[in-house]
């Protein structure tokens, strides 16, 4: 049972970068036109025995002129995506330019599944042909699997905590949960939390050799498509989506706009397989996430599913939910921006805060026919619902058996 004397933490603040839009109303257009970011990769078929040529990219992604050279040395592709979607975060929330931001009172939570593959590359030759010639001094700092948080925190200045959530799925949702747990216990007033992700077909080929990757290269349209039976696996994108989260106190003393409240968190671990979710762990997670909202199932109007489009991950989430949540709405917005990753939970998170806002969720792109296989949920499919809910979940479950549930109250 939560504590009462523990702080009340809200979300003030939200900047995104996606395959969707760069805003909420450029996001919100997609997916109520129910349109995805998935496209052929025509430069994809250059990678012999890639049967996956299919992603959400973000077009033309380039960081504004008052980035200098300087600014980017140490940044890849990966870490601009989560240093703007800072900014933007920042911005949003009226703190871009407080002192409180460069000062001990914020910390940064942030997380990626890796570094940047270019600079990756640079290393590659010195282990094959035995040479340092590529390796330069800001190669490591692009490459590393913290590089998202670390440039987020040198760019803006923080000087509070550090959670660097290097844990592929459920990065930025363990980032919400460990900056919620910052802030709710005192030890900060303000968190920058989220995650981030750069498309790579290296990544495409680690789902393609597990058969996990969709291969309806013709039909870009028609997938990924979660909870079908005739899904055929998940495709990838890419992005970036920041939270600004503060104690509600701290919010309300400076007159902050609040998008909701974080009131419930849990992570825990499966144990048992690398790569298939067990069902009894993703169910205790979302039981421990209720029990720490003190909240009963009952409360809860919608759940953001996982939602990848993998045979036995759908199977298994959408029991688990079931088991534990009952016949509620469900919808996964991965049929929308592709799995991206480190940042699929901040921005599921934020998109369904928005969602919520305005009592409606959208559906689950191309779900036709429910696979008999999947947990018996209420699927929103073909069309937007409207929902007035004052609770929300949103689960994610990543490799190694991790795994997330939040719960958003509307304020």
């Amino acid at each position: 049972m939560v504590n009462n004397n523990y702080r009340r933490v809200v979300i003030t603040g939200a900047g995104v970068v996606s395959s969707l839009g760069d805003d909420w109303q450029q996001v919100k257009a997609r997916l109520q036109g129910m349109k995805s970011g998935v496209c052929f990769m025509e430069d994809w078929q250059k990678y012999e025995g890639l049967g996956t040529h299919l992603a959400a990219p973000i077009h033309d992604f380039e960081l504004p002129p008052r980035y200098t050279k300087k600014k980017k040395r140490s940044m890849g592709r990966v870490a601009q995506l989560g240093v703007l979607a800072t900014e933007r975060a920042l911005s949003s929330a009226n703190l871009l330019d407080d002192p409180l931001i460069n000062s001990h009172a914020t910390g940064v939570a942030y997380g990626s599944a890796t570094g940047s593959s270019q600079a990756a590359l640079e290393f590659a030759p010195m282990l094959e042909n035995l040479s340092t010639a590529r390796i330069n001094s800001s190669t490591y700092l692009r490459m590393m699997s913290h590089t998202a948080a670390v440039n987020i925190s040198v760019y803006f200045g923080t000087q509070g905590r550090m959670y660097t959530t290097s844990s592929a799925c459920t990065a930025s949702s363990q980032a919400i949960g460990y900056a919620f747990e910052a802030i709710r216990y005192g030890q900060q007033d303000i968190m920058i939390a989220g995650g981030a992700e750069e498309l790579c077909p290296s990544q495409a080929a680690v789902f393609d050799t597990l058969f996990a990757a969709s291969t309806k290269n013709d039909t870009p349209e028609a997938t990924p498509r979660p909870f079908d039976k005739d899904r055929d696996g998940l495709v990838l994108g890419e992005g970036a989506c920041t939270l600004i989260l503060e104690s509600l106190e701290h919010a309300k003393a400076r007159g902050a706009t609040i998008l909701a409240e974080v009131v419930g968190y849990a992570t825990n671990t499966d144990g048992a397989h690398l790569v298939k979710p067990n069902m009894d762990t993703v169910k205790r997670v979302m039981s421990d996430a209720l029990k720490d909202a003190s909240v009963s199932a009952e409360q809860i109007g919608y759940v953001s599913a996982h939602g990848t489009a993998t045979s036995h991950g759908d199977i298994a989430e959408s029991n688990a939910t079931y088991q534990v949540m009952g016949e509620k709405p469900v919808s996964s917005l991965k049929s929308y921006t592709g799995h991206t990753l480190g940042a699929c939970g901040s921005f599921e998170v934020w998109a369904t805060i928005m969602m919520m806002n305005e009592n409606w969720f959208a559906p689950t792109l191309n779900l036709v026919n429910v696979d008999p296989e999947c947990g018996p949920l209420d699927f929103i499919q073909h069309e937007c619902r409207n929902i007035e809910t004052e609770y929300f979940m949103s689960n994610n479950l990543a490799f190694g058996g991790i795994n997330t549930s939040l719960i958003i109250k509307r304020v």
